[in-house]
């Protein structure tokens, strides 16, 4: 058994290639080998989001805060709240992050395959942002 104490691990600002706005993630586990699922809390602020990706074993995504939005590629922008729990399968196109008016926090879990959980993309344009 292995316990990580709330605020052990710092928080950390991710790489601004593959987020637009101020987004803050917080590590909450890795498993250990053999293992290979990780999860993080990531708050977006208004206006904040992911770039295009896709998860080579898919993501599920835990709305705990706020309001925000999901799209996956050639679908409609789609609002969550907490609560509500999104699937993307496994090289599923997708982006999410807070409507321009309103911060969400998210709980974000993935599998890792070969070491590697994500393959980032284009950011998401205003354009393709505000509907």
């Amino acid at each position: 058994m292995h316990i990580t104490r709330s605020g052990s691990q710092p928080s950390r600002q991710p790489p601004g290639d593959y987020f637009t706005g101020v987004v803050r993630l917080d590590p909450l586990f890795q498993a250990p080998d053999p293992a290979r699922v990780t999860g993080a809390s990531v708050t977006f602020e208004p206006g904040a989001r992911t770039a295009w990706h896709t998860h080579p074993l898919g993501q599920t995504l835990v709305i705990t805060f706020g309001c925000g939005w999901v799209q996956r590629e050639g679908g409609p922008i789609e609002e969550v709240r907490p609560g509500d729990v999104v699937w993307f399968p496994p090289g599923e196109k997708h982006w999410h992050g807070a409507t321009p008016t309103t911060a969400m926090t998210h709980i974000a879990i993935q599998e890792a395959i070969d070491g590697k959980n994500v393959d980032w993309m284009e950011k998401v344009s205003d354009a393709q942002y505000r509907k």
